[in-house]
Parts: structure tokens; C-alpha cells; sequence
């Protein structure tokens, strides 16, 4: 299995064509034409010499006819109907579950409808969707993937629930799988035995494969036995000799020649779909231009693990205009005549062309900033053929020329355009419907590239009233004004901000180094806990003011009959989510800290690294020698200069600094807890982790927020 480091140094040597053998030209071939043909390239490179283009076919030709014999190539798998929608899965879009947008937690139910509505709205519909579920929440406590599909709202009801709504609107779904989850809970069954019941539960279409670049032989066939018509689609570059039982892949940061490339995969195979992507990006063009050429699809994917990457209005004008398009000649982009690079009439423009009886389509991109306009193309006319531009919605009166048809159109600076001449029965039924649309589709059109940006906000919740002393079981921490230095982890959901953390492309070690933010605070005089909250305590509470969450799922999982374990009842409640973290505060008349306020009554006004000093010491915290949680006075040398118990390791405390951009909501964790999971740097942070120390942690909803290692201590205003 790949490590972290592994995966993303092998993603990138593909992507630039590390192992790619080019071959050589001989004798004349190689004095006229100064490229390599590149087969070996996920994406092979195209000329940019117009001249090259003719020969650059024929090599393309040439490759295939020997490649498939060589492999002994069946396509038996892609003419299986149940297979069939995969080759018209044009966009798949890629869903965090705790998208607040496609999941409402305060009601604890999908908005499948609403989300697919929008979809249509901004990016044309999507085909597919890739129910993405555990990373980067997973680690932070024992629960391993395919828990965090069984404890999202309804379970895997709830989710066969999606997958049967989305089947009615002709969306397909995927499930994620994450191999390199080995450090967490292990089931009883292997994964793929887990993977294929969990497709039979959820009435999936397909395994996304993370980090991988395809799955077995052993996967094929026990899917196939599990469910109908599931398939597999891998995020590395697929290996030719894997196209015959993977009906998708990824096309993820293939770098593009100038003029441009073709689709290895696709070429090979016209039924395979490849969905480019590269997620990190602003611009989109690039990949899109890819797709259109290739007759091939795109990943929607904004939402990145919590980091919020939208697409620009340019980017989803593009995508509305290409999908209708694809999917109404599906079957004649999955064909044999297709003819990549065909010459055009303006340097900027390069154009694919297919073909079938009564029909020809040629697929335009602009690779200029500018737009361009006028003529495009030159193709011999045909009888009973009449001539459409398909983005534009409109009907074409080329001028002819010695038996040639001038094509002239305008495309959108970084645009897409198309054109058909075809017969009535070759341009399908209900055509004039279809231009209409697009005319339509067109005039929405918008040319701007920013990409736009969401806005982050701290949701606070009522104050607590002021106490006049100090509360018994706190302790008091005085009024200051400080620098405070917050350090986090290098991850992919980022930070405070939706923005995304910088520097994310293939090669980039994510998780390796740390990022300091550093805020000045005013610190009124406060109180805080002297230790995490206990069963006992939370017992009190759920006695005397009768709480009952709203959605109780996973909620005091560890306690029996209502009562806290035998022997722990002064260990640290665990399993309660912020709002009953909330709910306690509020009934014994306080509230969480603010992760500053924690922080300072962690390392006290001259910023210790820890509690009890700078180094890590033993015999100070609960660093997992137990396997569990101890008592919260179990370290009475681990104490912070204001007197609190048990702040780093044991379990994580909550704090109150929610947040959310209205797609994702996070909360920062402090702390640290006794369980680390190990094996993957894509894990949560695990362990006693220093003072300064925060994990953004995504929220999703209760039966999912509630961990084995999450609690919380108080605080409360102190009077004047």
C-alpha cells in the first residue's frame, strides 16, 4: 500500500511523463517531424506544428492497432449493458457529506433535490456523484471508513435513501474507498468484502478508488457478484493494461501540449470516460478543453476537503454549453470515427471531428485570452447536410467554395464552440427543441474568470451572564493582553479561512510541516474548569435538567443504561457533540472557552509550550499508555500555571470557535487525546499535542461529531 509521501511523488512523476518511453521516428519521418511520439503519456502530446498533425494520426493508429492485439485487449466488460452509463457519465461531481449544502445537520436529512437543482442551474447537471465521507475527519478516533458511512444521518438507509433519489433523476453514485485506512478499528471482513456488501446496502454505481490507480482482478469479480453494472474509477493514471475491467479514471494534473493532446485511455478505448480534474486550480479552461477534445468528462469538485476552490462563471458557462452536447451524441463520441486535430482556420482554434452516417461534429477550443471570431473552419460540403452552431443554439449559412463549406462562428476568449452538418435523421429528434435550449444556455454565457470566493464567520452562540466569584471547581485566570502563536498542521482543508492552504500540486508533502498564525488578544478576567468535564458531572446534568439531544445517535455510547461506565465516572465525558457540550455549559450557568481563552489557561501568560513546560515530559499526561481515558486528575504535575488539570492529551476539548462559510462548518479542537491512529500522515492528528496546537476539525452532524475522544471543560466571565 502507499504511503502519503508515496502516492503524491508517483501521481506526479505520471502526470509529467517520468516513465514514459517516447518512440523514435527513423529515416524521413524523423527529418520531417522534430517531436516524439509519446504513447506511454497518460495524455499524449500533440504537435504544434499543423504540418505534424496528419503523421501524429496515423502514429496514433498505428499505436492503437498494435497495443490492443499486444494486450490481448477484450472489450467484453464495456458491451455489457449494465456498463453502458459510464461511457455518458460526462460530469461527476465530487460531494464532501458534510457539505451543509447537500446535508442539513440540524435536521439530520439529505437535500439531494436542492443540490442536484443547483447543479442543473450552475454547471449543467451532473451524471454522477462521489458520496466522499471520511478523510480528513478520519483519525481522530478508533472509527474506520466504513464507520463513517454507517454513522451518517440514517445510516446506510439514509444513504441507499440518496442513491435511490438520485436513480430517479438518472444520477449514478459512487462510494469512496480509502486503502490506506490500516490504522483504525479492523473489521472482520476484508475491505472489499466490507466495500461489496456496502454497495449492495447503499445501491451504489461505483468505487472511487483513492489514491490508487486501479483495484484487482479480485475486485471485478466480487462486485459483479455484490451488484450489477458497479464500476471501478481510480485517482492515478490507470495503466493501459487495466482500461479493459476499469471503465473510468481520473485524468488528474495531466499537463497539456500546446496544441491539444489526446486521451491515451480514451484513444484506446473510445467507451472509456476519464474525468479531468485538478483541484487546486482557479481556472478550469485547461481541463475543460481537454474533456471537449477528447469527448471525454469533468470532475466538479469546489468543496475540497473543506477548502473552498470555486469555479469562475467562465468555467461554468463552459461546462453548460459541453454538456448537453455530450450527452445528446454520447454514442457518437464512444465511436470509432473520431479524428483528433483537424486543421482549422486560425491559429488559436484546434478542433477535433466526429463522425457517423448523416452526421458530423467538430468540437472547438479557443486557447487564446481574446475571444475570436469569423472563420473557423473549412470542410467539404455534403449533400443534404444543413449546418448548426451547437453552442450558440443557431442555424449556420456557410458560403461554399469549390465544393468546400466555410464555417465562421465567435468563440468566448478561452471558449469552446460547435459545429454540426448533418441530415434530420442524422441531428436526431426533437432537434429544434434542442438548439432552442442552447440558445438560451448561450446567452448566459458570462466571460468572467475570477474565481469566486466565500466568507468565513465565527457563529457565536447567547453569552453566559458574568459570575460575581469564582464558581467552585474553576479557577481563575487573570486579564491580559498577549501575543498568542496558534500553530496547525499542514492539511488540505486549510485553515481559519476557506480559502485553500497554498502550495497544494502533484509532488507537494502535505502533513510535514506546520503553520503558525499569530493573533493578539485582550483577555478579560475569566474562569475555566480545573478539569474536563466528567461522566459524573455530565450525569448530574442529564439528571437534573432531563437533556435529550435532538438526533441521539452515537450520543454516550460508552455508557450502559444510562450510566456512565463502572469505574470512570471521573474520566472525561466523551461521545457528546458541541451542542451537548453547549447544552451542559448552559444549564450550570457557563459556556465553552473560546480556543484563545483555552490556550492562555494552558500556557499561561508567558506562552509555555506545555502546561508544565517547554519540553514534553513523561508522567505528566495521558499519552495513550492505557489504550483509554483516565481519570482527569490522574496528573497532578501536569498542571497549567493557573491550576487547570488534565488540558493535553486524555481527550480533546472542545472550544467555542465554530465557523462556516455556508458550504463547510469546522470547529477548532485543542489538546490533543490518548489515541493515535497510525500508519497514514491523511489520519487526524493523534496524541498529546502542545498548548499552541489546533486541528480544524469539519463538523458533519451529531451521530458522526460525537467521538470517543472529544470532550470539553467550561468557562465563565468573572465580574469586574
Amino acid at each position: 500500500m502507499l504511503t502519503r509521501r508515496q502516492f503524491l511523488a508517483s501521481a506526479a512523476a505520471t502526470a509529467v511523463g517520468v516513465a514514459a518511453r517516447p518512440t523514435t521516428l527513423h529515416g524521413a519521418d524523423a527529418a520531417a517531424s522534430p517531436f516524439k511520439f509519446e504513447p506511454a503519456r497518460p495524455l499524449i502530446p500533440a504537435p504544434k506544428d499543423p504540418k505534424d498533425w496528419p503523421r501524429f494520426r496515423q502514429q496514433l493508429a498505428e499505436w492503437r492497432e498494435q497495443a490492443r492485439p499486444r494486450l490481448n485487449y477484450s472489450d467484453a466488460l464495456y458491451r455489457q449493458p449494465q456498463f453502458a452509463w459510464a461511457a455518458s457519465s460526462f460530469a461527476c461531481c465530487f460531494v464532501m457529506l458534510c457539505d451543509e449544502t447537500f446535508c442539513d445537520a440540524r435536521a439530520g436529512a439529505y437535500r439531494v433535490e436542492e443540490f442536484l437543482d443547483d447543479g442543473v442551474r450552475e454547471f449543467g447537471g451532473y451524471d454522477s456523484l462521489v458520496l466522499w465521507h471520511a478523510y480528513p475527519r478520519i483519525g481522530v478516533d478508533d472509527r474506520n471508513q466504513f464507520d463513517f458511512y454507517r454513522d451518517l444521518p440514517g445510516g446506510l438507509e439514509g444513504l441507499r435513501d440518496v442513491s435511490r433519489r438520485c436513480h430517479r433523476r438518472g444520477v449514478k453514485v459512487f462510494i469512496d474507498y480509502n486503502p490506506w485506512d490500516t490504522g483504525t478499528r479492523r473489521e472482520s471482513q476484508s475491505d472489499l468484502d466490507v466495500l461489496c456488501s456496502l454497495v449492495a446496502a447503499i445501491e451504489a454505481d461505483g468505487i472511487f478508488l483513492d489514491t490508487m490507480s486501479k483495484g484487482t482482478a479480485e475486485f471485478r469479480a466480487k462486485l459483479d457478484a455484490a451488484r450489477p453494472g458497479v464500476i471501478l474509477e481510480g485517482e492515478g493514471a490507470l495503466p493501459l493494461e487495466n482500461v479493459h475491467d476499469h471503465h473510468a479514471s481520473w485524468a488528474q494534473w495531466f499537463p497539456d501540449s500546446e496544441a491539444p493532446g489526446v486521451l491515451r485511455n480514451k484513444w484506446f478505448e473510445r467507451r472509456h470516460l476519464q474525468h479531468q480534474i485538478k483541484r487546486w486550480d482557479a481556472d478550469h479552461t485547461g481541463e475543460l478543453h481537454i474533456a471537449w477534445m477528447n469527448g471525454s468528462g469533468m470532475m466538479v469538485w469546489e468543496n475540497v476537503f473543506g477548502s473552498w476552490v470555486g469555479w469562475s462563471a467562465l468555467d461554468r458557462s463552459i461546462l453548460r454549453a459541453m454538456l448537453p452536447i455530450q450527452r445528446r451524441y454520447a454514442a457518437l463520441l464512444t465511436g470509432e470515427q473520431w479524428t483528433p486535430l483537424v486543421p482549422t482556420e486560425n491559429m488559436h482554434v484546434f478542433a477535433s471531428l466526429w463522425e457517423q452516417e448523416g452526421l458530423r461534429l467538430w468540437t472547438l477550443v479557443n486557447r487564446a485570452d481574446q475571444p475570436v471570431e469569423g472563420l473557423l473552419l473549412n470542410a467539404p460540403v455534403r449533400e443534404g447536410e444543413s449546418c448548426f452552431d451547437l453552442v450558440a443554439g443557431r442555424e449556420l449559412k456557410p458560403r461554399q467554395e469549390s465544393g468546400q463549406m466555410l464555417l465562421a462562428g465567435r468563440l468566448l476568449p478561452r471558449g469552446i464552440g460547435c459545429f454540426a452538418s448533418g441530415t434530420p435523421a442524422g441531428l436526431g429528434a426533437k432537434f429544434t427543441e434542442f438548439l432552442a435550449t442552447q440558445a438560451a444556455t448561450s446567452a448566459r454565457a458570462d466571460t468572467d474568470s475570477a474565481s469566486p470566493r466565500l466568507t468565513t464567520r465565527l457563529l457565536a452562540p447567547a453569552p453566559a451572564p458574568a459570575q460575581a466569584r469564582v464558581p467552585d471547581g474553576m479557577v481563575e485566570v487573570p486579564a491580559a493582553t498577549l501575543e498568542l502563536q496558534i500553530e496547525m498542521r499542514n492539511r488540505e482543508c486549510g485553515f481559519y479561512e476557506s480559502s485553500p492552504p497554498g502550495g497544494h500540486r502533484p509532488g507537494d508533502v502535505y502533513g510535514f510541516n506546520t503553520r503558525t498564525f499569530r493573533r493578539r488578544v485582550a483577555f478579560n478576567r475569566f474562569a475555566i474548569d480545573a478539569t474536563p468535564v466528567t461522566n459524573a458531572q455530565f450525569a448530574e446534568f442529564l439528571k437534573a435538567a432531563r437533556y435529550q439531544p435532538k438526533h441521539p445517535e452515537n450520543f454516550l455510547k460508552h455508557w450502559a443504561r444510562a450510566q456512565p461506565p463502572v469505574g470512570k465516572e471521573d474520566h472525561p465525558v466523551v461521545y457528546v457533540d458541541l451542542d451537548d457540550a453547549r447544552a451542559y455549559a448552559r444549564w450550570a450557568g457557563k459556556r465553552l472557552p473560546t480556543e484563545e481563552e483555552w490556550q492562555y489557561a494552558a500556557q499561561g501568560a508567558e506562552g509555555r509550550r506545555f502546561p508544565w513546560g517547554n519540553e514534553m515530559q513523561p508522567g505528566r499526561c495521558n499519552g495513550g499508555e492505557t489504550g483509554g481515558t483516565t481519570s482527569v486528575k490522574s496528573f497532578p504535575d501536569g498542571r497549567s500555571p493557573c491550576g487547570c488539570w488534565d488540558l493535553i492529551g486524555n481527550v480533546w476539548q472542545w472550544t467555542e470557535s465554530e465557523r462556516t462559510d455556508g458550504r463547510t462548518r469546522f470547529c477548532i479542537l485543542r489538546g490533543g487525546a490518548f489515541y493515535t491512529a497510525r500508519g497514514s500522515g491523511w489520519y487526524v492528528d493523534g496524541g498529546p499535542r502542545p498548548a499552541n496546537f489546533a486541528t480544524k476539525f469539519l463538523l458533519t452532524w451529531p451521530g458522526l461529531d460525537r467521538c470517543a475522544t472529544i470532550g470539553f471543560r467550561c468557562a465563565a466571565d468573572l465580574k469586574a
